[in-house]
């Protein structure tokens, strides 16, 4: 008896001797999900990611009607739970809260990387963009992202700009913006995420590239000054803020985006059911404001798909290959 699929209000039916894909729900007769799904987060507890996975992990599992699991797998800059989920059986019932390094920056300078993001991993919906942004000290005589520039052009290879460490999207997008603007930053690697912010807040450091999330605060209360944002345009929590693109970034230049994937070969309407139920989980204006409350944005419809999803990560890589090749760290 042939297999067949079905969409009930519960959710996608498969019913019959089993799907033809080896591997994937041998079932006689499943109900897709009948029960809880993980959804990997491939960084500790507590960091930007984590906070954003469990705000959003409650819509979509009233929509999907089962538990959504968090499970922090930290490890390898985000490698250890990346490969866990690219190896997992492909049945929706493992999921990856992915993000720039392990997706578009790792494979490109680390000389070994256990998965292709490209082939292992199948996009599902961009859920969040956190922005860069271009921090200057409150004792630098620049008060504009046009001063900034005028500034390092008249110190070429002299003004140091801090990120939270070698190969993150925040080193990558100093040297993007280095180049668009011919200043000659000299990066200055740190430990995490804040790390520069002592050293900025003495004067110390001149400039730092930092998420969004870690600046906005500091910015609104007067101790450091965000004077370039790396978005396609201006974002509305900072509507006076220029854009990268601005002066000539490509796209603006590299963002810190947050999606949910899963194991290349799971069936189309699993993955279809789980965009519906994160895109609606999307769309609630409570989530939207917390998540805005910490600096991070809500993609929009047409991102929250699997072909948004998947573009995104082929532009993400290509500023990605030519920011590493910037910085001397291309491995492939």
């Amino acid at each position: 008896m042939p297999s067949s699929i079905g969409v009930s209000r519960r959710g996608i039916v498969l019913s019959g001797a089993g799907l033809a894909m080896p591997g994937v729900l041998r079932a006689q007769s499943a109900r897709f999900p009948d029960r809880p799904i993980r959804l990997v987060v491939p960084f500790g507890a507590g960091g930007n990611l984590d906070t954003l996975a469990r705000l959003l992990t409650p819509g979509i599992a009233e929509r999907l009607r089962q538990p959504v699991v968090i499970e922090n797998r930290a490890g390898a800059g985000g490698n250890l739970g990346t490969e866990l989920v690219a190896r997992a059986q492909p049945d929706g019932y493992s999921l990856l809260l992915g993000s720039n390094g392990a997706l578009t920056i790792n494979p490109l300078i680390m000389e070994r990387v256990p998965y292709d993001p490209m082939r292992d991993l199948l996009p599902v919906a961009l859920c969040f963009r956190t922005p860069n942004v271009l921090v200057v000290s409150r004792k630098l005589p620049v008060t504009t992202l046009a001063e900034f520039v005028a500034y390092a052009k008249a110190r070429p290879g002299q003004v140091q700009c801090g990120s939270a460490g070698a190969g993150t999207s925040n080193h990558l997008m100093i040297e993007l913006l280095s180049v668009a603007t011919g200043t000659g930053l000299v990066h200055v690697p740190y430990r995490a995420s804040g790390a520069a912010t002592p050293d900025l807040l003495s004067g110390t450091l001149p400039a730092s590239m930092e998420q969004i999330t870690i600046a906005l605060p500091l910015h609104r209360y007067g101790q450091v000054r965000i004077v370039g944002i790396g978005l396609p345009g201006r974002s509305p929590l900072l509507p006076d803020v220029p854009s990268f693109v601005e002066l000539g970034v490509p796209d603006g230049g590299l963002v810190s985006f947050i999606g949910i994937l899963v194991p290349s070969g799971t069936p189309a309407p699993v993955v279809g059911l789980l965009r519906e139920a994160i895109a609606a989980a999307l769309t609630d204006p409570a989530l939207r404001a917390r998540v805005e409350e910490t600096g991070s944005l809500v993609a929009d419809a047409a991102a929250a798909t699997p072909a948004g999803f998947g573009a995104l990560l082929q532009r993400e890589a290509e500023l990605s290959r030519r920011a590493a090749a910037a910085a001397g760290m291309l491995v492939r």
